[in-house]
């Protein structure tokens, strides 16, 4: 968010906080992207909040829900209020349990491996409506055709991103394997080290598909310590992946810091890994 906007959704947050009778005078910035993700203080509660017409808080909520009642590993909501969206003044605020990190920060591959493990065993028990992966690769592959949303995108480096999403996604969507709910992005910045355990955050990005498509955003030694992935199709899915995020990164509205030094390293990879 612009500095104007994300000091709008600070407000909402802390004036939905404070109507709910949690004490709220302060917000320190965890995460500043498409969300904004506020600790506030002293009620030491996490604020989620992101612009009305570009949130999908609803379906959030209950897919936490009912994963933390499959004993899933997944971030809970914040016990003391009605577990809802809550809008105010253009935003929607979903308010989750504040984790204090554990040390080390960084979670052992095996370690991770397992609460994935876990989270897609307790997704596969769910019946729930999700986009298919498919649906985010054609949001990466109209981004990547869209020459006003990305002007600074050179011609050949477009044609490689686009010719890699549709050959990829192609071949990732006739694998012909077994596929089920995913976390849809279940890389480090969405995976907490918590006195509690592990837990995954952000689940607004669930989708359907191969597993593999989910171990593609974990670090590589990951996979190791996952049963019965089909290394093949990781591969795939790796470099399909990297070419869907190496695509956000060109973005006009894009502000992750660093991320054009990123998107310009990736398109390196991608050529190096794509036959």
């Amino acid at each position: 968010m612009d500095g104007t906007q994300a000091s709008h959704a600070t407000a909402a947050a802390l004036s939905v906080v404070s109507s709910l009778g949690l004490p709220a005078r302060d917000a320190v910035v965890l995460n500043d992207s498409n969300k904004l993700t506020l600790r506030l203080l002293p009620c030491d509660t996490l604020a989620r909040v992101a612009p009305v017409t570009d949130q999908v808080a609803r379906f959030e909520i209950e897919l936490a829900r009912r994963l933390a009642g499959a004993g899933c590993p997944v971030a809970d909501l914040d016990p003391r209020v009605e577990p809802r969206p809550y809008e105010r003044d253009g935003f929607v605020v979903t308010l989750w349990t504040y984790y204090t990190p554990a040390a080390p920060a960084e979670v052992p591959p095996e370690r991770y491996a397992a609460a994935l493990t876990r989270l897609h065993t307790g997704m596969r028990a769910l019946d729930v409506a999700a986009p298919h992966f498919t649906d985010r690769v054609a949001q990466a592959q109209r981004l990547v055709a869209d020459h006003a949303r990305t002007p600074d995108l050179a011609d050949a480096d477009r044609t490689l991103l686009a010719d890699t999403l549709r050959t990829l996604g192609a071949a990732v969507r006739e694998h012909g394997g077994a596929e089920q709910l995913l976390h849809g992005e279940p890389h480090p910045g969405n995976v907490l080290a918590t006195e509690h355990g592990v837990r995954f955050i952000d689940l607004e990005t669930c989708c359907r598909g191969p597993v593999e498509f989910d171990l593609a955003h974990a670090p590589d030694e990951v996979a190791a310590h996952y049963a019965g992935a089909d290394r093949a199709l990781l591969d795939r899915c790796r470099t399909l992946v990297l070419a869907m995020i190496t695509a956000w990164r060109w973005d006009r509205d894009d502000r992750l810091p660093g991320g054009r030094a990123l998107a310009a390293e990736w398109l390196e990879r991608i050529r190096t890994d794509t036959p």
